[in-house]
Parts: structure tokens; sequence; C-alpha cells
């Protein structure tokens, strides 16, 4: 980890990740039964695993992913000033993950992992099955990703960034979860914000008692959706979770499908309707997405309304493509609707 100094802000958000390569592909219920997955699941696999479910799969798409790599992407979209920490593998998919977030607009200097591929440590990749009405299921194969650690942890850039948004997929090997400690220890020294998606309710009911440690010690801004919060506090009730999260960090932003999105800062509660969409076509990085306007409008000073919408307005644009990522400019989305980046 590299050493810490003063600095001024060169980045709005700096993400730290698992660097994934998303492979989509369409199908029916019946193929997620015969593969005995979960509807609307994430799972992690094992590179037998992910092979075989590969060769199953109907004709897809490549798209770079990973969950905080979408945000960022979507950050630099908004015309906002990003930077990534994540691992691949000096491999294809490696080289496609890399040019495409730079492609983006964001900084993204990790060292590779060398010869990964050899040790079966290609990049990682999610093979992603998405039903008609737009759902995914994910199985994640995490590859180099997995091989993330604390000295890939730059403090200066970290110092250097208004929020350190960190994905709580992290949580799950043990070398990348050092990572993401050092990269909240960083941040919080040169007195920048912390900002944690709980990512998954397969993530939650794993690491649920460390999550909430994690939160109440140094988590500035929490991202959820609405399963995940109600798992995180084992309760139906939305609004008792909302309130029991609001109480343990600055802001929180819970995600409700097509009910829009709730926002809780201190005794102060917004609700922001979501914007609407011809057609749903694939769901895949709509959280992601809305994490990156919400995000971005924290970092320049915005409401919570109106980061909340910018957050409404890039899951929109995303779920109305196939990929995780947008395909539209969301700066010029943003000025069309007359939605402002900076504050007034």
């Amino acid at each position: 980890m590299t050493q810490n100094t003063a600095s001024e802000i060169r980045y709005d958000i700096c993400a730290v990740g698992n660097a994934i390569v998303d492979v989509l592909a369409p199908c029916d219920d019946a193929f997620l039964t015969a593969q005995g997955l979960t509807p609307g699941s994430m799972q992690l696999v094992d590179a037998g695993q992910s092979a075989a479910l590969y060769d199953a799969m109907a004709a897809g798409v490549e798209a770079s992913g990973g969950s905080a790599g979408n945000t960022v992407a979507g950050v630099g979209s908004f015309g906002g000033r990003a930077a990534y920490v994540g691992k691949v593998a000096d491999d294809t998919l490696g080289g496609v993950f890399t040019h495409d977030i730079r492609a983006a607009g964001v900084a993204f200097d990790s060292p590779v992992l060398t010869g990964g591929a050899e040790r079966g440590l290609g990049t990682g990749r999610c093979l992603i099955n998405v039903t008609p009405d737009g759902q995914r299921t994910m199985c994640t194969f995490l590859g180099a990703a997995n091989q993330l650690s604390a000295d890939d942890i730059d403090a200066d850039q970290i110092a250097a960034s208004a929020i350190v948004y960190l994905e709580g997929y992290l949580f799950d090997p043990a070398p990348a979860r050092a990572a993401f400690e050092a990269a909240a220890t960083c941040a919080h020294a040169a007195g920048r914000k912390v900002a944690i998606t709980l990512s998954d309710t397969f993530v939650v009911a794993r690491w649920r008692a460390e999550l909430l440690a994690f939160i109440e010690a140094s988590a500035d801004i929490v991202l959820a959706n609405e399963a995940e919060l109600t798992a995180l506090f084992e309760t139906d009730d939305f609004d008792a979770a909302a309130a029991r999260l609001a109480a343990m960090t600055e802001v929180a932003a819970v995600t409700r499908g097509a009910e829009g999105s709730v926002l809780l800062s201190g005794d102060g509660r917004v609700e922001v309707a979501a914007f609407p969409v011809d057609k749903v076509i694939d769901t895949t990085g709509a959280g992601d997405q809305y994490a990156a306007g919400v995000l971005l409008g924290l970092a320049r000073g915005l409401s919570l309304k109106d980061a909340g919408t910018l957050g409404s307005l890039a899951a929109a644009e995303v779920i109305a493509h196939w990929g995780p990522r947008p395909m539209t400019s969301l700066e010029a989305l943003a000025k069309e609707a007359g939605l402002a980046l900076t504050p007034a």
C-alpha cells in the first residue's frame, strides 16, 4: 500500500470491486430449473462449474461488468471523474475489461495478475441468464478478481477521491476483504466519505454480522435494494429496517424496483419515483447505475432528492437494453431532463 499524502480531490468516485466480464444470454425458467439455479440470484462458482454452464447457455454477448466497475462507468457517462481498483489477469478478457473501463473515462491502473490463466486464475467472468421478464440470474467465477489485496490500494488515489465506493461482494474472498478494509481506512484518514453497496441478499446472508459491524464503524453511505435491506435486519418491515439503517450511517439509499427509491439522512426522508421505461429488456446493472447517479450527486453536494433522481435516470437507461453499462450519454440525458449535475 503506497504512502498517503495530502491531496486535493481529483476524483468524484473511486470504486474498489471485482473486475468481471459479463456473458449475457437469454433463457427461460425451465433452463434455470434444469441448471439448479435460483431465479434472480448471484452465486459463486468454480472454474469447472463456470465452464459447464457456459457450454449449456444460449449464444450471448460479452460485456465488461463487475458491480463497482459498472458504477464508475456510469459516473464517467455522467461526465464525472472516476477511478477503479480491481484485478484482472493478463489474458483476453483482462484486455477487454481494461479497454472498456478506460474507454468510459475511468482511471484504471491496478497491477495485472501475471500468469493467472496458467494457474486457473483467469480474468473473472459472470454468466448471466436473462428471462423474458428481464430478470437476471448470475453465476460468477472470480478468478483473478479474487486476488485483489491491500497491496493494490493506492492511498494517494483514495485520498484524492471525494467518495470511495466499496462493493459488498468483496466480503467473500479474504484477500479482497483486506483491500476493502485498507481502502476504508485510507479514505477516513484523508477525511473522505466511504460508501458501500450490500450487493446481493446472498452476500447479506453469508456476512450479515460483519456487514453490520462495518457499516456501524466505517460506512458513511449505504446503498441497497429492498430485499437486501430487510435481510440485513431480518425483518419484513421495510420502514423499520430503513429507519435502523439511517440511524447507523449518514445517508442510506434503497431501491424498490418499479416503485422507485427511498433516500434517508438523519430525520430526513425523500421518495424518488422510477423513470418510465417503454420495455424492460435486462435488469443487469440497474442497481449499479442507480448508485452512479446517487454517488455522483452526493459527491458534488446535490440534495438527496436530486441525487436520487440522477440514480433513477441512470437505472432507467440501462434496463432498456442488454448489458450493465450505459449506451447513451447519461450527461446528455440529464440535460434533456433538466436535471442539474452540480448545485445551483
